[in-house]
């Protein structure tokens, strides 16, 4: 089932993203608009309008929100394997995604002290005329 469910929202995210699905969605609002005066603006038409588009905008949410964990997922897979492949590298990182916000945000913390290090470094050697980069 879930095999279904994946090639349907592969496809169908794929047929979203096209500007011709774009065209086609904008067209529909200028026929609409256009069916107004013969509808005499009345609640049925406004109606059709408003059901269209609450039932594109639900289904779009879920299409959207499984490309986006399956496209992170895979970049995520992706970063695993450089870091475990890049020898300096500390393998502890393998896995962040899995921690409690906390621990991240001291990672992150981390990180930026030495980003903040190497960019000091950097500066000095660059003023000194050692620019290593």
């Amino acid at each position: 089932m879930m095999g279904i469910y994946t090639q349907f929202t592969k496809s169908f995210s794929q047929v979203a993203g096209r500007s011709m699905t774009f065209i086609l969605a904008i067209a529909s609002i200028i026929v609409w608009l256009a069916t107004g005066p013969l509808f005499d603006f009345s609640d049925t038409w406004q109606l059709v309008i408003n059901t269209a588009t609450t039932i594109v905008t639900f289904i779009m949410v879920f299409i959207i929100q499984n490309t986006q964990n399956r496209d992170t997922e895979a970049i995520q897979v992706k970063l695993d394997e450089l870091i475990r492949v890049t020898k300096k590298a500390q393998n502890s990182l393998l896995d962040i995604e899995d921690l409690e916000e906390d621990e991240i945000d001291a990672l992150k913390e981390k990180y930026i002290k030495i980003a903040k290090s190497a960019i000091n470094e950097s500066l000095k050697n660059k003023e000194s005329g050692k620019d290593t980069i």
